[in-house]
């Protein structure tokens, strides 16, 4: 029987051997799976900074573009009011050409009359000149 208590004997040794290296293994296990949740949590929280950061950055996005809508809009009314000056000067413009072309037809229609008109006025003034020279 003695055999058999040595044989027990190092079956039980090799049993707390074993129960030891596994205690160890789980402990070791228990501070990585710490470290891993503190990680996590530092992971989230970092997370929930740059989700908080995202959504100002969003509505600020938003606020600029509907800024900028505006503007444009205000900008858009210039350039009809630019426009609407454009086609005034333009109907001006033609305004004095028709006038300018009237007026040279009108001249070149009466050319005779106003030469005759000129040279009566010529004769007239010599005729002047020459009865003041006479007094």
């Amino acid at each position: 029987m003695n055999l058999l208590h040595i044989a027990a004997l190092i079956a039980a040794i090799a049993f707390l051997v074993l129960v030891i290296f596994l205690a160890r293994t789980l402990m070791s296990v228990t501070k990585t799976l710490d470290n891993v949740a503190s990680t996590v949590d530092s992971l989230e929280g970092q997370l929930q900074g740059i989700t908080t950061e995202t959504t100002q950055l969003l509505n600020k996005t938003n606020h600029l573009a509907d800024d900028i809508s505006q503007k444009t809009d205000k900008v858009n009314v210039l350039f009809d009011g630019v426009k609407g000056i454009g086609h005034t000067v333009q109907d001006f413009n033609q305004s004095l050409q028709k006038l300018s072309s009237e007026i040279e037809q009108q001249a070149s229609n009466h050319s005779d009359t106003t030469t005759q008109t000129v040279k009566w006025g010529e004769a007239a003034i010599h005729l002047y000149k020459r009865y003041k020279g006479k007094k």
